[in-house]
């Protein structure tokens, strides 16, 4: 928990390795995942470096593991995930691995290519085939309607038969893919000029390509005269990519053909099939080793771009790195090391030295599957500073706490609830599908933020008593009837007198359930909730500005403790708590069993005396009646205002006069390793995390006090300012609780209670109709729709609000060196 309070204290440490322990101690940093390594080596270009080579026959055999998974997805293998994570391979297992890869992958072509040439010629054959089947009717056809241009070529034809006349008809037989005939056909009659008859006739069953793809195609026969037309039709035959067959124009001829043809078929199917199932021999024993292979050439990859990061020292044999790693994992680190030189059988062990540095080391909150959602919700805003209060430890309670008190209803929070419980229970199951849909994994990874969610929002819905926009009376009203039946039921203004309907005892849990029957009911639930957003809000903010207090005493910026907290606390308790304050002393002091001044028509309006404080107004009351609550009430709100203004030129004018008169440095050294400049601290400096180095020089914008005043009156400005807007600006939990509310109950009377308007057996089968209606509805509006929009304005109300008053965020996250983590981005990347 320490350190999701505040990140990991980090070092900036050398690693000293000799040359033949490196790959082996690199592998065992990776499996670790605790080392962040730095790249010495930026001004050098990545094919200068040392291990270029080994980087490239990687990339050589991540090409081939591509090639061979496209080729298993092709015949729609699964491939499966071995239950263990090999480890990265020798460095003389190298050269075995790649030499069985490219075998492999030479197998796979060649089999993929004499596959395609049997595919191609079976798809001629079968071309050729369908080229005989519906010529056959053209050459044998005796149609007694036929048009002038068939008689004209049959009596040539018959002339040429006899050898009468000197002219010949010839034609010109094949195949196109349909989507091109009309376009074919055009060009056949303006090049011919309506001197060539065509007949086409389509192919009924679609043809497989050599690729394995489904295409359509026609076939066509040309009937010309003379050589040049007989050139032109081939010229346009090519440029449409039809394939011409050669016809015999002899029906016996014919009928061998199509017999050889289907004999010659039948022997290349089998053909066919013997080879595609060698092939599925082939990939299926590669199918089991591919996941291991993929595994170790992208550890083998990373290790040497790792130490492509290092230096060479010539003199000494020596690669020297230097790497971020938490203090907590030096141990780890140093076994790392010495495991590697054991591995490599190396004398010479590799050792590592802490470096002092002014550099701002990385931010590093350790998290487990838990804390992890609330943490990407703090960084999604901004990385944490090195070592500064992180919120995310606070969110885990006030952050489904607000939504709740948003959403508000017992019914929707029990679907949020199973929601994420079904996740939560079925993780592992869900983890090892490896969701691949973006939404689905947002979702997913929040599954204990929507658990939360859940569970406050059940909460909250029994405080307010709505479920489904229902209340439950379980406990039994505290308000009581004191008129007859008749009185009851003709009088449609009567009101129950809070002196004498109510019993005097509330409600056990919540809100009473005879409010659900009040015409007065918004207005008295506008009143509430509204008070509690302002009580929640003003609470939430004071707590945000007392955790700059952590950040203060570790950074060991006392100054600011008394220059900026107290006038920023005192500035804000003693003018919106106050009115907290006033709210809670309205509810005990006025109540209806009690005389003027204290009976509810004198309670004075919590919003006019506070606008009064503020402009130093009075207002007059009722007879009877008082304008405040208490005696000297005027005087102690005069003087919580005057403390408060005066608070604001301590603000505006404290910390530079500060930084005048103590003369000292704008950059302080802390107790840990490494330096990130301040943290709400006294110097002002703009923030360096961006570029990961702090000043060097000792001095920020201290030296320059016109820069300090300037920056200073803007944050002054900002933060009186931010108390009022933000203030305000918590009034959405009461807006979106009314609205959710009101949503959920028109819901109810617009389509649910219509089922209950019917008769007992009609109504019956209604309502299972209109039940399927309102239960679309309300998981579609309400849940999903409302969840959504309560979830963001959460988000909104944690990072501007509450994390404003204490929060820089202007660290940079630790990425440590760790192979899981690569794999998993590689494999969602590919997804």
């Amino acid at each position: 928990m320490g350190s999701l309070f505040r990140s990991e204290e980090m070092s900036l440490v050398q690693l000293f390795i000799q040359p033949e322990a490196a790959y082996h101690t690199i592998s065992e940093l990776g499996e670790a995942g605790v080392v962040q390594f730095k790249d010495l080596n930026e001004d050098v270009s990545s094919f200068q470096r040392k291990f270029v080579n080994e980087v490239r026959r990687c990339d050589e055999m991540e090409r081939i593991l591509r090639y061979i998974e496209t080729e298993i997805k092709k015949d729609k293998i699964m491939i499966p995930e071995p239950s263990e994570i090999p480890r990265a391979p020798f460095p003389r297992e190298m050269i075995d691995l790649e030499a069985h890869l490219e075998s492999t992958e030479g197998d796979i072509k060649k089999l993929s290519d004499n596959e395609a040439k049997l595919k191609t010629n079976l798809l001629e054959l079968i071309e050729l085939q369908q080229v005989l089947e519906k010529t056959r009717g053209l050459f044998n056809e005796q149609d007694e309607h036929r048009t002038s241009m068939e008689s004209r070529s049959l009596i040539l034809d018959e002339v040429n038969a006899s050898g009468v006349g000197g002219q010949h008809l010839s034609f010109m037989a094949g195949v196109i893919n349909r989507e091109r005939v009309p376009a074919f056909e055009r060009m056949i009659w303006r090049v011919s000029r309506g001197n060539v008859f065509l007949r086409q006739a389509p192919i009924e069953k679609p043809l497989e390509d050599p690729t394995g793809q489904d295409v359509f195609k026609t076939v066509f026969v040309i009937f010309f005269q003379g050589e040049q037309l007989q050139s032109r039709m081939r010229t346009i035959c090519t440029g449409f990519h039809a394939t011409l067959y050669i016809c015999p124009n002899v029906r016996k001829d014919r009928e061998e053909l199509e017999n050889n043809l289907r004999t010659r078929v039948e022997d290349l199917n089998t053909v066919i099939n013997q080879t595609n199932d060698h092939r599925q021999r082939v990939l299926s024993t590669v199918t089991k080793e591919l996941y291991n292979w993929s595994v170790m050439v992208k550890k083998m990859k990373a290790i040497y771009h790792t130490l492509n990061m290092f230096n060479v020292d010539i003199s000494t044999r020596c690669l020297i790195g230097e790497c971020w790693i938490p203090v907590k994992a030096r141990q780890v680190v140093q076994q790392a090391l010495n495991d590697g030189c054991e591995q490599s059988g190396s004398t010479i062990r590799s050792f590592l030295n802490v470096v002092p540095t002014m550099e701002t080391p990385p931010t590093f909150n350790n998290t487990n599957k838990f804390t992890k959602g609330f943490q990407n919700l703090i960084d999604a805003y901004g990385v944490a500073s090195y070592r500064e209060v992180n919120p995310a430890l606070y969110t885990i309670i006030s952050f489904p706490f607000l939504f709740a008190v948003m959403f508000g209803d017992a019914g929707h929070g029990v679907i949020i609830l199973l929601s994420g419980l079904i996740m939560v229970l079925r993780e592992k199951k869900i983890m090892a599908e490896k969701i691949s849909g973006e939404i689905a994994k947002i979702f997913f990874g929040g599954r204990y933020i929507i658990l939360l969610m859940g569970l406050f929002s059940i909460y909250t819905g029994m405080i307010y008593n709505d479920v489904f926009s229902r209340s439950v009376n379980i406990f039994g009203s505290g308000w009581v009837v004191t008129y007859d039946n008749t009185t009851m039921v003709e009088n449609k203004f009567l009101q129950l007198n809070p002196n004498g309907s109510y019993t005097g005892s509330p409600y056990e849990f919540g809100l009473d359930p005879v409010w659900q029957l009040a015409t007065n009911k918004i207005l008295f639930l506008n009143s509430f909730k509204m008070k509690l957003s302002i009580i929640f809000g003003v609470v939430h903010m004071i707590f945000g500005v007392c955790l700059s207090v952590a950040n203060h005493l570790y950074f060991r910026n006392y100054a600011s403790i008394f220059l900026e907290f107290l006038p920023q606390l005192v500035f804000l308790v003693l003018i919106f708590l106050w009115m907290v304050v006033m709210m809670f002393l309205k509810w005990i002091m006025f109540s209806a069993s009690y005389e003027p001044p204290y009976s509810p028509g004198c309670a004075p309006s919590i919003l006019i005396l506070f606008i009064n404080m503020m402009l130093f107004k009075s207002s007059e009351p009722l007879d009877k009646c008082k304008e405040y609550m208490f005696d000297g009430q005027k005087e102690l709100q005069l003087a919580f205002f005057v403390c408060a203004i005066v608070c604001v030129p301590v603000m505006l004018l404290g910390k530079p006069i500060y930084i005048k008169l103590s003369k000292k440095p704008t950059v302080h050294k802390h107790n840990g390793n490494g330096s990130n400049g301040d943290i709400n601290g006294i110097e002002l400096q703009t923030s360096t995390a961006h570029t990961h180095e702090a000043p060097q020089n000792g001095h920020g914008h201290g030296d320059d006090m016109g820069e300090i005043l300037i920056t200073q009156i803007i944050h002054t400005i900002e933060y009186v300012l931010s108390t009022i807007s933000h203030t305000a600006s918590y009034l959405r939990l009461w807006a979106l609780s009314l609205a959710h509310a009101q949503l959920s109950e028109v819901l109810w009377h617009m389509v649910m209670h219509m089922g209950f308007t019917f008769g007992l057996y009609v109504g019956g089968a209604v309502l299972f109709f209109i039940f399927g209606a309102w239960a679309i509805g309300t998981l579609v509006i309400l849940v999903l729709m409302e969840g959504l929009s309560a979830f963001l304005h959460t988000l909104r109300l944690h990072w501007v609000e509450f994390m404003s008053k204490f929060y820089d965020g202007a660290g940079y996250a630790f990425t440590p060196f760790c192979f899981k983590r690569l794999i998993d981005e590689d494999e969602a990347e590919e997804k």
